[in-house]
């Protein structure tokens, strides 16, 4: 009969829970059983009713409980597995409610969280079809997710709790999978979309921004709007965080270096002007020391190449913008005097 069956395979995967190590023959386990929970049709394989809602509560909460042990063990190919195999066992659950539908997404964005740690871990890139599966689990997220933000499947208090952190583990996983695929004009959607969400933080855009700064699928126009944004949540706050602006400012200044050039750019001037005037009025030592005699320096370094080619203003411009940072950076005394003589002697010249 069915529900021997399902009695069968719960007890099975109990005693096989026992003992650790035997991870695959759970999953094998699970997996066979939702197998035969779509041949036969759920209400046969777990019964009807009350009796078959907890049968089928107990299958999705024991795959999510071993996807999220086994992600905990660093196991993250079987995590994926398990967290996968989680939210079809939650869509399962007739008249799925409010919890259940949450439990779907997040076992989906977890499960390609998994996907991408384990490549990390492997060393070896994700297979098309691997990122093809990604991209749907995440498709399918994604219309969850709009549900959720909207209020119309969890309440207040669910997504207080629940949906910051789903949001930018979802966010973040997107903009990766679709790295994969080049596809530039998504990442910087998704990356604007989860901006412009409740649930964003500035320190979840500061991880998206310098992970999207850095390696070989890089993306600087992503990188630089998530910088900006975070930037500017930053010296919002009433108690800002100046190690953390200090590190967008030298990391944006960075980014604009490589993709306008060392030139004389009104763009990597402006980051260089705003540095300055977060400095201005502050106490002695709140903006991190060593970035600011970075800023006053590399700033007053940027005039050598103008200067040797004749182009003074444009010298002295920097050498200006070098100057008045180091009069608001700690242990500057003696470069200021050297950059005081040196501009002194450019204005008699010139």
């Amino acid at each position: 009969m069915p529900t021997a069956e399902v009695t069968v395979m719960r007890t099975l995967v109990t005693v096989l829970s026992q003992e650790p190590g035997n991870e695959q023959k759970v999953l094998k386990t699970l997996k066979h059983a939702h197998t035969r929970a779509s041949e036969l049709g759920p209400d046969c394989f777990f019964g009807k009713e009350e009796v078959g809602r907890r049968e089928r509560n107990w299958f999705a909460v024991t795959s999510w409980n071993f996807g999220t042990k086994t992600g905990q063990d660093k196991n993250y190919e079987l995590s994926a597995e398990f967290l996968r195999l989680a939210s079809n066992f939650y869509d399962l659950v007739k008249g799925s409610n409010d919890e259940n539908n949450v439990m779907i997404c997040k076992s989906l964005v977890l499960s390609v969280s998994s996907m991408i740690a384990s490549e990390f871990q492997r060393k070896t890139a994700m297979s098309e079809t691997e990122v093809k599966q990604a991209l749907t689990l995440l498709d399918r997220a994604g219309q969850m997710l709009k549900s959720i933000s909207s209020g119309n499947s969890v309440n207040d208090g669910q997504i207080n709790t629940i949906a910051p952190d789903l949001f930018f583990i979802y966010a973040f996983c997107a903009y990766d999978v679709q790295g994969r695929l080049n596809d530039l004009g998504s990442q910087l959607f998704t990356v604007k979309s989860f901006a412009s969400s409740k649930a964003c933080k500035p320190q979840y855009l500061l991880q998206i921004g310098l992970y999207a700064s850095q390696g070989p699928r890089s993306n600087h126009e992503v990188a630089t709007f998530a910088l900006n944004e975070c930037l500017s949540s930053f010296l919002s706050s009433p108690v800002p965080d100046y190690q953390n602006v200090a590190l967008v400012v030298r990391k944006l200044i960075a980014i604009a270096s490589i993709h306008k050039g060392d030139k004389d750019d009104d763009l990597v001037y402006s980051m260089y002007k705003q540095a300055y005037r977060i400095m201005v009025g502050l106490k002695e030592g709140e903006y991190p020391i060593e970035e600011g005699k970075w800023l006053a320096m590399t700033a007053w370094n940027r005039a050598a190449v103008p200067v040797r080619l004749g182009q003074i203003e444009m010298g002295k411009k920097w050498m200006n913008v070098g100057f008045d940072i180091a009069k608001y950076v700690s242990g500057m005394e003696v470069y200021k005097a050297c950059m005081e003589d040196v501009l002194s002697n450019l204005e008699k010249k010139h």
